[in-house]
């Protein structure tokens, strides 16, 4: 059968249920599979967990599964750009799993290659550690963690082929690449999708064999959370910017 879908909508049929575990790639708004995300919350699912860098910002990204109230746990390393998820987290309405960035990685990273758990040194001392096993190795102290197996991965790459390898672009590779390991059954959207053959080899970054579901991604504007940049008469004044 063919991995390639119609839409977003036909790539998550008869995936999604209640009280699943979701893993999503991305880093804020940057590499976020966002008709995916889109299709999920159409489908009105229901109690999910999800697993994500963050939970993107009001009404973008994975902020519009909490302004649906569909997500009823979340496992991520950074929520600040998101006031409603804080909201509904002082208000009890969200469970949340805060995880060290790094840590969160290897976990999503062990989940994809069969490793039940392992240990590390972050969090030692910390909340993060509580109630946690912890182990001492050459006389330094670590805690374990446990791998992140989620029922659905869901992805954005560059460019694809029809038979699910996936190559990313720039910063938009961020998570997805393990996070396209660590689902029971992962789907991709992607800008670019050719035909077998057409990929060199070695700029694959995630095989086939993860990819079950692929889907040819809108053409949309990339959203930015921050605009950091400064005036050009400003980098003038400084000496930044040669006249």
């Amino acid at each position: 059968m063919s991995k390639l879908k119609s839409g977003a909508a036909e790539a998550l049929h008869a995936v999604l249920r209640d009280g699943i575990t979701l893993a999503v790639g991305g880093f804020g708004l940057s590499g976020i599979p966002a008709d995916l995300i889109e299709a999920v919350r159409d489908s009105g699912v229901k109690d999910l967990t999800v697993v994500s860098n963050n939970m993107g910002v009001d009404g973008k990204g994975l902020g519009i599964l909490i302004e649906a109230g569909q997500v009823r746990k979340v496992i991520a390393s950074y929520v600040g750009e998101n006031k409603l998820f804080a909201e509904q987290y002082l208000a009890g309405v969200l469970e949340v799993e805060f995880t060290p960035q790094g840590t969160l990685a290897e976990r999503l990273r062990a989940g994809g290659a069969g490793i039940p758990a392992f240990y590390t040194k972050t969090g030692v001392g910390t909340l993060v550690a509580e109630g946690k096993p912890h182990e001492v190795f050459e006389g330094e102290t670590y805690v374990r963690e446990r791998a992140i197996l989620a029922d659905v991965a869901l992805v954005h790459a560059h460019t694809a082929d029809t038979d699910g390898n996936l190559i990313y672009r720039h910063t938009a590779r961020n998570f997805n690449p393990v996070v396209a390991t660590a689902g029971k059954l992962t789907i991709a959207e992607a800008e670019v999708i050719v035909e077998p053959g057409h990929l060199d080899p070695n700029h694959i970054v995630t095989p086939g064999v993860f990819v079950q579901r692929l889907v040819q991604a809108t053409g949309r504007l990339k959203d930015i959370e921050q605009r950091t940049v400064r005036r050009r008469s400003e980098l003038l004044n400084t000496g930044a910017v040669a006249v």
